[in-house]
């Protein structure tokens, strides 16, 4: 970061400015003023993003982990991947129903949070990725069950298995760097402050919140002090660090 002498031709910054707790229409007058050392109040706390129910990174971590574990004994006792591949896995009773049984756990296991999407966007007509990934899967799980039962013959346990074991680490991954880039976020409004010391028409200060502002308010910032908005300096001179 690059600290930029001040002075009274300061630039200004545009029409709409983003402050902590409020937001300014234009830019404000700001008293750059070399005086005693900053006496702000304590700040208040920062509160960080929430986390939508079942979309949680931890929880899909969880599924996915598990998930990948049921899925590799499936896929080893596809007869079509035993076919492809050429191998076969040892047979004793009930091997048979290793596919079913496990799919089944991962249908229901992993894949409910996408049913549970799926049908959300379905609620809210609006369609989407879980609606996509939703229907994909139950048309799998519908086809390998009728096939176990006997009404068809297709076999799509493993790729049932796979489709929501991938679908799971994507959107962990996703989730993961959604919570990043926000925590980033929070860190970066952590650096504004929470309250300003305005000037009022008889020359004292007042500690205001941020929401108290308005265009045309004279704010004073000590030094070592955080700019509480953007502005116009009118008086004074002092270094600031302007990346923010």
């Amino acid at each position: 970061m690059r600290n930029h002498q001040a002075h009274n031709e300061h630039d200004k910054p545009d029409d709409e400015a983003t402050i902590h707790r409020g937001n300014l229409a234009d830019p404000r007058d700001i008293d750059h003023q070399a005086m005693a050392p900053d006496d702000h109040g304590a700040r208040g706390g920062h509160e960080g993003h929430d986390k939508h129910a079942g979309h949680d990174p931890e929880s899909f971590r969880q599924k996915f982990w598990l998930s990948l574990v049921l899925t590799i004994p499936v896929v080893l006792y596809s007869e079509m991947v035993q076919e492809w591949l050429r191998f076969s896995m040892p047979e004793f009773t009930g091997s048979n129903w290793i596919a079913p049984v496990l799919g089944t756990f991962i249908f229901f296991y992993g894949g409910w949070v996408f049913l549970k999407g799926g049908w959300d966007e379905v609620k809210s007509r609006q369609p989407g990725m879980m609606l996509l990934i939703s229907l994909a899967i139950v048309v799998a799980f519908v086809a390998s069950l009728a096939t176990t039962i006997g009404w068809l013959d297709l076999e799509f346990w493993w790729e049932l298995a796979l489709l929501v074991t991938i679908m799971l680490l994507g959107h962990w991954l996703e989730m993961r760097a959604i919570g990043q880039a926000q925590g980033a976020l929070s860190a970066l409004a952590a650096l504004l402050p929470d309250e300003a010391e305005r000037v009022t028409s008889d020359g004292a200060t007042e500690t205001v919140p941020l929401t108290a502002l308005a265009t045309g308010d004279v704010v004073l910032v000590r030094p070592g002090a955080r700019v509480p908005a953007d502005g116009q300096i009118v008086e004074g001179q002092a270094e600031v660090d302007e990346s923010m």
